[in-house]
């Protein structure tokens, strides 16, 4: 998973890998969601600003849906054929 925040002059670039995720956070506006992720024994936790509600929630399954994935399944399914 990789975030990736942009300015005029620079780019700032933060990855995590899935299955360090420790835990997906969605704080809710009137309109707008914050994502923040926290990590297991990371850095400071990723926060995300300006998500529309359902945009957020569905990133929150899919690393949840990601992580309960078993390994062997994913592997599998990519080394098939």
């Amino acid at each position: 998973m990789v975030r990736r925040k942009r300015s005029w002059f620079n780019r700032d670039e933060i990855s995590v890998s899935v299955q360090k995720v420790a835990s997906v956070h969605i704080k809710t506006g009137l309109i707008w969601a914050d994502i923040l992720i926290e990590s297991s024994g990371g850095p400071d936790p990723l926060t995300n600003h300006g998500h529309r509600k359902a945009d957020a929630r569905s990133i929150k399954e899919l690393i949840e849906d990601y992580q309960a994935t078993p390994m062997n399944e994913e592997a599998g399914g990519q080394n098939s054929g």
